[in-house]
């Protein structure tokens, strides 16, 4: 071990970080082109020249901390041997960010400090003054340290990425599913829908029907305008190509990147190759893997791809929900990165995506919170679904948030690529764990705060579902979700008006949720329109005015026309024009929207904050063919 103070050293720090130099081209562990990039590195932007050689994959972590013990003369450490109550003097924040940590107090009083960077003299001084005594440090790898501070810190982590919503304002959180106020008026409405249907059945299932048809032709109708006016704007954020190459590398933020996987051991080699290739700078960008503490099947498979320096394996510990947003939650609890964004396992984003929305967040303004990008298909042509799936997500990535933005409307989140300023992030409490359409209700929590979203023209290729069950599963879970987010803003609706205003208001009741009542009312509004065709009109009559039927007919062809219209605008602007076809399929589409929306509705009940998992890897087709 190696003793270091606040004032004064046994060797002189410039000779030993002199030596560490010398040391890395002899014994062939960084060129000494490498080396000099590195010296480059430090004298413009001040990051240390083994940050550098790490993160950039010159020098391995393992490699840099046995070259440190041995210029510096210091031991390994043991890790098991950690005093968890002296560690927690300072913030686990801390750590993370200067990739150190307190162990345990000597019998002299000083502090045992694992180090996974060089222990020079700005180093030490800086550890001793923070910790406030003299201190001895052990070298140690970052794995190392963030497995530690997870063992020190985990319950902590666990309880906060879990519940710093709800403890800061239990209102906006979905961990209550209703309010009691929210129980008393739904059994009210029973208790009333129930004697109706007793003393006037024929006027009160005419009314139902009155009301699905309206419901039905409102959300049709929101979406066809705001989609109308989405086709007269491009995307919020036109990067150009110049503007991203004008940009100066060793002047970029530091950005994270996190990545919540779950059971996906058959893609977690091809998410490291797929995330290497961002133009980011290594030095500058980390890369969290979050991975349940249970499953041992994708860690193990994730550490066998060989993964660079910058990515890491964030474990989360075990807990309720387990949700993607939690594990989420724990990673931003780790991210030191000014902006951060989010990818899914088997995302392909575009390699200088992030230099598009960082460049967009510089245009926006601290009010920009986050920038969106868009979101396409490497297996559109699979089959019917997966045509479908790109038909819907060409018209909703293209027009409909270029619409919700020229109207300055709230934007719900998509799940993927979403980029964030960190700082803003955290104010807003991250993300909701309890609710499984996290990103949506974070995009109605940003907006309640005068907060921005962006459109930015880049696109991450995702697999498009190719399963039915598959498909079930996973828009069962969104509807659930946009079910939860209206629940959670409905206890406030005076309040919410006042944040955003009156338009933004009914924006957010049309589209979130409308979204939901538009999908339970497509099967019974299908079932009676074809009822009404299939039987003799005067049979039909004996049970529902004739006026009735043709407005539910024409409500129907209206609705199918106008979604069929703007499922065919969704490859325009994207050239996809051989899809346009399998638009006319889109009335078939929307019943399975309405089969997963009443399996959400049976899950809101019975189990509101189990997450659906969408299985990936399914394809056959590749994301680089």
């Amino acid at each position: 071990m190696r003793k270091y103070g606040r004032m004064g050293k046994t060797r002189t720090p410039s000779k030993q970080s002199e030596a560490f130099v010398r040391l890395l081209p002899d014994e062939r562990l960084a060129t000494p082109a490498q080396i000099a990039e590195a010296r480059d590195v430090k004298a413009r932007s001040g990051v240390h020249i083994d940050q550098t050689l790490a993160s950039r994959g010159y020098l391995n972590d393992a490699a840099l901390v046995d070259v440190i013990s041995r210029v510096w003369r210091i031991e390994r450490a043991q890790m098991a041997e950690i005093d968890g109550e002296f560690a927690r003097q300072r913030s686990g924040q801390l750590y993370i960010a200067e990739n150190w940590m307190p162990l345990r107090e000597l019998a002299d009083g000083r502090a045992l400090v694992a180090t996974a960077r060089v222990p020079d003299d700005e180093r030490s001084e800086h550890i001793a003054t923070t910790l406030g005594r003299d201190v001895v440090f052990v070298a140690a790898t970052s794995a190392q340290i963030w497995h530690a501070i997870l063992d020190v810190f985990g319950p902590a982590i666990a309880d906060q990425a879990a519940n710093e919503l709800w403890n800061r304002n239990p209102v906006l959180s979905a961990r209550t599913v209703a309010s009691r106020g929210q129980k008393v008026g739904l059994v009210i409405l029973l208790i009333v829908f129930v004697i109706a249907l007793g003393l006037w059945p024929a006027a009160t299932v005419i009314a139902l029907i009155a009301i699905t048809s309206l419901v039905f032709l409102a959300g049709t109708a929101f979406k066809f305008f705001i989609s109308l006016r989405g086709a007269r704007f491009d995307l919020v954020e036109r990067v150009s190509d110049s503007e991203v190459d004008a940009l100066d590398d060793d002047e970029l933020p530091r950005y994270t990147v996190l990545v919540p996987v779950f059971k996906e051991a058959n893609i977690v080699a091809q998410l490291v190759k797929n995330l290497g290739d961002i133009d980011w700078p290594a030095n500058r960008l980390e890369v969290f893997v979050l991975i349940e503490e249970s499953d041992d099947e994708t860690r193990a498979a994730f550490e066998a791809s060989s993964p660079p320096d910058h990515f890491q394996i964030i474990t989360i510990p075990a807990g309720h929900p387990q949700t993607k947003p939690r594990a989420c939650n724990v990673g931003l609890f780790f991210a030191t990165g000014d902006y951060l964004v989010i990818f899914d396992a088997e995302d392909t984003p575009e390699p200088d995506q992030l230099k598009k929305a960082y460049i967009s967040f510089q245009r926006g303004g601290e009010k920009t919170v986050c920038v969106q990008a868009a979101l396409n298909y490497f297996n559109a042509s699979e089959n019917v679904l997966t045509r479908m799936f790109s038909l819907e997500y060409g018209y909703w990535f293209d027009y409909m948030l270029s619409g919700l933005d020229s109207l300055d409307l709230p934007i719900p989140l998509g799940g993927t690529s979403n980029h964030f300023r960190t700082e803003a992030l955290k104010s807003l409490g991250g993300w909701d764990p309890y609710n499984v359409t996290e990103d949506a209700d974070l995009g109605i929590r940003a907006s309640a705060l005068g907060y921005r979203v962006g459109v930015v023209n880049s696109a991450t290729m995702e697999e498009a579902n190719k399963s039915i069950p598959n498909f079930i599963r996973q828009r069962s879970r969104w509807i659930k979700g946009y079910m939860q987010t209206t629940l959670v803003h409905a206890r406030r609706p005076r309040a919410l008006m006042r944040q955003i205003g009156f338009w933004r208001f009914c924006s957010f009741v049309l589209l979130i949720a409308g979204t939901p009542a538009t999908f339970l009312g497509v099967l019974p509004f299908y079932i009676l329109t074809m009822l009404s065709l299939a039987l003799p009109t005067d049979f039909v009559a004996q049970f529902f005015p004739v006026w009735l039927l043709w407005v539910c007919f024409l409500n129907f062809i209206i609705g199918s026309s106008v979604m069929v219209y703007l499922s065919m605008m969704g490859p325009y602007k994207r050239g996809t024009f051989a899809l346009v076809p399998w638009a006319l399929l889109n009335p078939l589409y929307w019943i399975l929207h309405s089969i997963a929306s009443y399996k959400a509705l049976w899950q809101l009940i019975t189990k509101p904050h189990y997450w659906e998992k969408t299985e990936h890897g399914l394809t056959s087709q590749s994301n680089h063919e």
